[in-house]
């Protein structure tokens, strides 16, 4: 644990040193293809650095950070665009760049989330990572349930826990990550509305409208809108295909690309349908289509999302670390050697 926080360390000054050049020097270089050129050493780095971290959660979170956002961000920053392109400062520029924050430009109209919400979700997690020490006489299928809601409170509760220093220190609102996904009516309202909306906000400008752009020109703005959002499930796919490989270091089986083709799919035909629906004045309720589109996420979710994680064992080691995680807490404070012997 001592080697591992170490290399975390190491990675995340490399991190910071990277950005700073990107900042300062990368900049100054006119946008367009000589300034990506400039930034292309720091993506290829951005893609090594994970290699040196072997643990889940550690590991994990730096590889979706460095390796999806964070480049792609710079990617939009190579030809002025996106949130970096408007920082005024560099501590601005490193959180924004380096973490799953997007600077809100609009007034907060909403209500803020209660803090009870948080913390009922904290101790259902807490109750999840409890109830895999019998997982031995639990249903497989139930144990599922559990790594879904695992994978679903996991994200958020880190995602919110590391947007949290960029919003106390500067003070600025920024985008909601989740939207309540098991509220969803559809699965364009899951993926477009309420599902890690850090991931769709970074592959809007750099990968759905542009191809959504060219597209139209030939094919006309229906088609070209499916083929454009076909394009983006496709490249999310692909990156969950890498960001399995830093957790996993097992070759690529494509079945999470094939996870996202298949939602891509039925969420351009589900498009379609709903403006022959409305057009005809149809309508189905959403007390219908919400369990639809829980039902159909959990089943596509066990045929082609979580069988390489599960055979490559990276299920069984993020629960181990929660452990070794404890052990390493007791080892280096005291104070929880006297609670845990009380």
């Amino acid at each position: 644990m001592d080697g591992e926080i170490q290399r975390f360390i190491k990675v995340w000054i490399i991190v910071i040193s990277c950005l700073c050049y990107c900042y300062y020097i990368a900049s100054r270089i006119p946008k367009g293809f000589m300034r990506l050129l400039s930034v292309f050493p720091v993506l290829y780095l951005f893609l090594i650095l994970p290699l040196n971290l072997s643990s889940f959660h550690l590991g994990g979170p730096t590889t979706f950070f460095l390796v999806w956002l964070c480049s792609f961000k710079l990617l939009l920053f190579s030809f002025n665009k996106g949130p970096l392109s408007l920082s005024p400062n560099i501590f601005h520029f490193i959180s924004i760049a380096s973490l799953p924050i997007q600077p809100k430009h609009t007034p907060n109209i909403q209500k803020p989330k209660p803090l009870f919400l948080l913390f009922l979700k904290l101790l259902i997690l807490a109750s999840i990572i409890c109830a895999y020490d019998y997982r031995e006489n639990l249903h497989p299928h139930f144990i599922l349930a559990l790594y879904i809601c695992h994978m679903y409170l996991g994200i958020e509760l880190v995602l919110a826990i590391t947007a949290a220093p960029a919003r106390a220190i500067f003070n600025f609102e920024i985008e909601p990550q989740f939207n309540e996904p098991y509220l969803c009516t559809s699965l364009q309202d899951f993926w477009g509305h309420r599902w890690n909306l850090m991931v769709s906000s970074i592959l809007r400008p750099t990968v759905y409208d542009p191809l959504r752009h060219v597209s139209t020109r030939f094919v006309g703005p229906s088609w070209g809108t499916c083929a454009a959002m076909l394009a983006t499930f496709l490249v999310s796919g692909l990156m969950h295909e890498l960001i399995y490989y830093y957790l996993a270091r097992a070759p690529p089986t494509w079945e999470v690309t094939w996870f996202f083709v298949l939602h891509g799919v039925c969420t351009a035909a589900e498009v379609v349908v709903k403006k022959v629906m409305v057009c005809r004045g149809w309508r189905l309720h959403c007390a219908v289509s919400g369990p639809l589109t829980v039902a159909f996420l959990a089943v596509s979710g066990k045929w082609l999302f979580f069988p390489q994680l599960l055979r490559n064992g990276v299920d069984m080691k993020a629960i181990g670390e929660y452990a070794i995680l404890v052990n390493f807490l007791k080892s280096k404070l005291p104070l929880m050697n006297l609670f845990y012997s009380l």
